[in-house]
């Protein structure tokens, strides 16, 4: 009888010891959110020469004058010194709809070198400037 309620007793214990450990690494942890809710970029009208800048929420598509853009991820990086933003964008050109191509960019984008994986259009330039929690 004294057996059975010492392994009772350790079960209890036991259980309480790893709520206590999963709660204290949430508790004390250093991990920060990186990737943000909404995606700030600034667009450039090479026609007009004016520069806009739009934020859009994370997996919403914005229509903005003949384009469509949908970013579906942010992420800041983890380091103060040099500080890293990349989004994935899906960007659809909305005046040719007969156009085989479905996007006109659909991939990462650097806010540091935008020229690794550049945005083609003839009449807008779209750079990642930050992301938003």
């Amino acid at each position: 009888m004294k057996l059975r309620k010492n392994i009772q007793l350790g079960k209890i214990n036991l259980l309480v010891f790893f709520f206590l450990i999963v709660f204290a690494n949430n508790l004390f942890s250093n991990e920060k959110n990186l990737s943000g809710n909404f995606v700030e970029l600034k667009v450039l009208d090479k026609v007009s020469s004016k520069n806009y800048t739009i934020n859009i929420k994370i997996g919403e598509e914005k229509i903005f004058k003949n384009i469509s853009i949908k970013p579906l991820k942010c992420k800041n990086s983890e380091f103060d010194d040099n500080p890293e933003i990349i989004a994935y964008l899906q960007v659809k050109n909305l005046k040719n709809i007969g156009n085989d191509e479905v996007f006109v960019f659909n991939g990462w984008t650097f806010s540091s070198s935008p020229s690794i994986n550049t945005f083609d259009h003839p009449v807008y330039d779209l750079w990642l400037i930050r992301c938003i929690h």
